[in-house]
């Protein structure tokens, strides 16, 4: 059975009078999730860094590249399947670590929700720091699927180094470490609405579980259990180390597990973070929500690839399988996807990203099909030519 086969199912449940319940396209995901989530959370979701120029261009910055037809190859069976670390992970896909993908579901339990749409498609997961649930009640949902745990690091190593055991005993694949978010980047939508999540106890559980913080954020076992919000104080003092190149050095001591560091754009940096010991690096802007201004995550992506020879993850304005196929092409060794699993969370839970998920794999699947792409390995840059400039 192959991913595009997702489309037979809904022509053969058309046949009975039967329609797909939720859209199938991103920007109708979108729009129909904006009615489901609280604005509060919509904003959050949705918004951007400043006037949102580089969240625009991640997602423009696509439309520069397309993909090369090849006839006559027989493309009738295709392998998407992608070895990484030591394990095959089914999908060249992976849902991007979100920090109120919690919140998302009608429900509130959207972290648990993302790792059971993870089992059952074979997409594996990144969970977040800022999760509903604490993670290791997260990660057994994800059954055999790998899947990863990413890591804000506070200024308080002990605590790092609580919470990167924690994920380790929990049977988490690997450590995504982000290197872009210690500080808050300026983002209008939520300062219109004074509203920062985390500030109001949401999304803090793993850190109310997690006896290192207990014992130093300075409120008692009762009110950390019954009032999140009194932990937010003492979270927000400790949240963020700005990561240097000394502290990589004790990030790697901590973990057997690969360690992938997020945000990474710059060749340079690409390599420096190899040859201090790291497994992955994985090129992200943090979806344009951390800093405005700068290059879409896609024109990075080539360079650093060019540079390593680790596995180079990568997320950041990914909307369609096309563009999954594209971010491929140019060395990706897997895509992230972010805000269109969010829409499928609001949109239906578990159920909602399945079919989100689904839809991105049959889309990139169906074109490698018609494209005559057998599999990952017959997809390079020169499967791509440069079309017209961006359109913002």
């Amino acid at each position: 059975m192959s991913f595009g086969d997702f489309q037979n199912e809904i022509y053969a449940k058309g046949l009975q009078g039967v329609v797909p319940s939720l859209p199938m396209a991103y920007a109708d995901w979108e729009a129909k999730a904006q009615s489901a989530l609280a604005p509060s959370v919509l904003s959050y979701v949705a918004g951007g860094a400043g006037d949102e120029h580089t969240q625009r261009a991640n997602v423009a910055a696509f439309s520069q590249w397309g993909l090369v037809p090849r006839m006559l190859v027989g493309a009738t069976e295709r392998d998407l399947s992608v070895e990484l670390w030591g394990k095959r992970w089914k999908s060249p896909i992976f849902m991007s670590p979100i920090g109120v993908i919690g919140v998302c579901a009608q429900d509130g339990h959207g972290d648990v929700a993302a790792a059971q749409a993870s089992a059952r498609t074979g997409v594996p997961m990144i969970a977040s720091t800022l999760t509903v649930d604490p993670m290791e009640e997260v990660r057994p949902h994800t059954g055999t699927v790998p899947s990863f745990f990413q890591l804000y690091t506070p200024t308080e190593r002990e605590l790092a180094e609580s919470l990167m055991h924690r994920a380790e005993a929990a049977g988490y694949s690997g450590i995504v470490i982000t290197l872009d978010t210690w500080i808050t980047g300026w983002r209008p939508r939520d300062l219109t609405t004074s509203n920062f999540p985390q500030l109001r106890g949401n999304c803090l559980t793993n850190y109310l579980t997690d006896p290192v913080f207990r014992a130093k954020c300075g409120v008692d076992s009762h009110t950390l259990d019954t009032d999140p919000r009194s932990a937010a104080p003492y979270w927000a003092s400790i949240f963020g180390q700005s990561v240097t190149w000394e502290d990589l050095t004790w990030l790697r001591s901590v973990t057997s597990l690969p360690l992938i560091l997020k945000g990474i754009c710059h060749p340079d940096d690409a390599r420096r973070a190899v040859d201090a010991g790291v497994d992955g690096v994985y090129v992200s802007t943090h979806g344009g929500r951390q800093a405005n201004g700068g290059l879409p995550a896609l024109q990075c992506l080539p360079d650093v690839v060019a540079a390593v020879d680790v596995p180079v993850l990568f997320d950041s304005g990914v909307r369609s399988g096309a563009d999954v196929v594209k971010a491929l092409a140019l060395g990706a060794a897997a895509v992230g996807i972010g805000r269109p699993y969010a829409w499928g969370m609001a949109l239906g839970g578990a159920d909602g990203t399945v079919h989100v998920l689904r839809a991105l794999l049959a889309e990139a699947d169906l074109i490698m099909a018609v494209d005559g792409y057998r599999s990952l390995e017959d997809l390079g840059p020169d499967a791509l030519r440069r079309t017209s400039p961006i359109a913002m």
